[in-house]
C-alpha cells in the first residue's frame, strides 16, 4: 500500500514537472497572442484625447463611426474586388492542375517535382515579390511592356502600377500567382485521400475526364474545397502587404482604387495622429466580424450539402 501511495505521489509531481515545459509557450502565446487581442478590443471602445494621458472610454463612437465612413466601404470593396479575382484565378488554376494530375488514364509522372515548382512562389518573401513586379512592371523600363511592345502588342507603354484601371488586376494576378501552389497541393492531398475504386470503376464504364472531375472528384472534395474557400477569404479580407509594398504613397491617384481594409486601418493605427488608434482598433474588430460572418456563411453554404 505505501508503495502505492510513493509511486502516485512520484508522478503526480512528474506531472507537475511537465507543466514547466510547456510554460514557455504558454506565456509567449498570452503575451503576443492573447493580450493583443484583448488590447485591441479594449482600444475599440476608446480613443486618446491626449496622447501622453491614457485612453478615455467612449463606448460605440468607434464603430458607429466605421459604419457612417464611405472611406471604410470602398476600401472594403476594393479588398473584395481584389479578393473575388484573385480567388477565381487562383481556384481555376488549382482546380485545372487537379484535373491533370489525378486524371486516372493518363497518370503523369513526377508529380512532387511539379508540386516544388508551383508552391515556389509562396515561399517567396513579399518583400522579395513587390521588389520584382515593381520592376517587371515599370511602365517606363519594365520588361513586360518591352515584350509587348516588341511584340508590337501595344504601341505605349502601360502604367500597370500607376494606372486604377489596371492597378487592382494586377494586385489580384499576384496574389493569384503566390497562392495557387497551396491550393493545388491541399487539392491534391485531398484527391489522394480518395478511393481509387471510384475512379477505376468510372474508367471502366468509359466516363470522360470531365466527367469523373465532376462527378466525383468535385463533390468529394467538398470538405477540402470549404477549408480552401475560408482560409482564402480569410487571407484575401487581410490583404495588405504586396499592395502596400507595391504602391506604398508614391502613386496617391492609385491608392484609393487599391486600398484595402487592413491599409485603411494602418493609415489611422500608424501614419495618422495616435489618437486615431481607437478608430483604428475598430477597424479591426469591423473587419473580423465581416469575416466571423461570410465565413460562416461558407461554413452553412458548402458543409450542409455533405452527405
Amino acid at each position: 500500500m505505501a508503495d502505492q501511495v510513493v509511486k502516485k505521489t512520484k508522478k503526480r509531481d512528474l506531472n507537475k514537472t511537465g507543466y514547466l515545459f510547456v510554460l514557455p509557450f504558454v506565456i509567449v502565446f498570452l503575451t503576443f497572442s492573447i493580450y493583443p487581442v484583448i488590447r485591441t478590443f479594449y482600444l475599440s471602445f476608446s480613443e486618446y484625447a491626449n496622447t501622453p494621458k491614457p485612453p478615455v472610454l467612449v463606448g460605440f463612437k468607434n464603430y458607429a463611426r466605421v459604419f457612417g465612413d464611405k472611406f471604410f466601404w470602398q476600401a472594403l470593396g476594393n479588398t473584395v474586388r481584389i479578393w473575388g479575382v484573385n480567388i477565381i484565378l487562383q481556384l481555376g488554376l488549382a482546380f485545372l492542375l487537379t484535373m491533370v494530375f489525378s486524371d486516372f488514364k493518363y497518370k503523369i509522372y513526377g508529380l512532387p517535382v511539379f508540386r516544388a515548382i508551383y508552391y515556389l512562389p509562396n515561399l517567396i518573401a513579399a518583400t522579395s515579390v513587390a521588389f520584382l513586379f515593381k520592376t517587371l512592371l515599370d511602365w517606363r523600363f519594365g520588361t513586360v511592356n518591352q515584350i509587348l511592345q516588341a511584340a508590337h502588342i501595344t504601341k505605349t507603354p502601360i502604367n500597370w502600377l500607376g494606372d486604377p484601371k489596371y492597378a487592382g488586376m494586377v494586385i489580384a494576378v499576384i496574389g493569384a500567382w503566390m497562392w495557387f501552389g497551396n491550393s493545388f497541393i491541399v487539392l491534391m492531398a485531398g484527391v489522394q485521400g480518395i478511393n481509387r475504386d471510384y475512379f477505376e470503376a468510372a474508367a471502366i464504364d468509359g466516363a470522360g475526364r470531365w466527367t469523373v472531375f465532376g462527378k466525383i472528384t468535385l463533390p468529394l472534395l467538398r470538405p477540402i474545397m470549404l477549408y480552401v474557400f475560408v482560409t482564402s477569404l480569410i487571407g484575401g479580407l487581410q490583404l495588405f502587404d504586396v499592395p502596400f509594398l507595391i504602391i506604398g504613397n508614391s502613386v496617391s491617384n492609385v491608392r484609393g482604387s487599391i486600398q484595402t481594409v487592413v491599409m485603411y486601418l494602418y493609415k489611422f493605427g500608424f501614419e495618422v495622429s495616435p489618437n486615431q488608434v481607437g478608430y483604428s482598433a475598430a477597424i479591426a474588430y469591423v473587419l473580423f466580424f465581416i469575416i466571423l460572418i461570410v465565413s460562416a456563411i461558407q461554413f452553412k453554404l458548402l458543409g450542409s450539402k455533405e452527405d
